[in-house]
């Protein structure tokens, strides 16, 4: 890593985020594409919780400035449509949900999509890993961490808040017979 010192805190933080945002991106496309029926919900759950994890490192570390004042032109976009889309369709019927826009400014409540956000946060943290992965791995880090303040940060949490409220709902709203059942089996087996 040329531009940051081998021994540095920025460093390992950027090796921590490069390793995480290759998993959630690797997990979120393998999910979406099938790859995983009946644990879509519970691996999108971790891996978008280990993203943020990395995610909060980025803003617990002073901001992290280029030496360059622009941003390096990577020369491609990740394509997020087929990934939205395919997300999209596995979410029919619970895909959109209602937020509160920003609870520190006031009670506004905005529309949503899992699908949508899971596309935003790959989207972001995709283009910090094209920078990383052609050697601007300052402006990568950079681009992670403002991203993570401004964008997928936010998202990340949204959607994760959702899904673990997908993964309860389905989880335990079962017929009170179903349940005292399951809870008889468990208890006698």
């Amino acid at each position: 890593m040329p531009e940051i010192a081998a021994d540095s805190e920025l460093r390992e933080v950027a090796e921590l985020m490069s390793a995480q945002a290759r998993t959630f991106l690797s997990t979120t496309t393998q999910v979406a594409s099938g790859g995983f029926p009946g644990a879509e919900i519970s691996l999108l759950i971790l891996a978008t919780s280990d993203l943020l994890a990395a995610g909060a490192r980025l803003a617990a570390i002073v901001d992290v400035v280029p030496a360059e004042r622009f941003e390096p032109d990577t020369g491609r976009q990740t394509d997020v449509d087929p990934l939205r889309d395919a997300l999209a369709q596995m979410f029919d019927g619970f895909d959109d949900y209602a937020e509160v826009a920003d609870p520190l400014l006031g009670p506004e409540v905005v529309p949503a999509t899992i699908s949508g956000d899971l596309a935003c946060v790959t989207e972001e943290v995709a283009k910090g890993l094209q920078h990383f992965d052609d050697g601007h791995e300052l402006e990568g880090l950079w681009w992670w961490q403002f991203s993570y303040l401004s964008i997928w940060g936010d998202r990340a949490s949204s959607v994760l808040r959702v899904l673990q409220a997908v993964l309860a709902h389905l989880r335990l709203d079962v017929e009170d017979d179903v349940a005292a059942e399951a809870e008889y089996d468990a208890l006698h087996s």
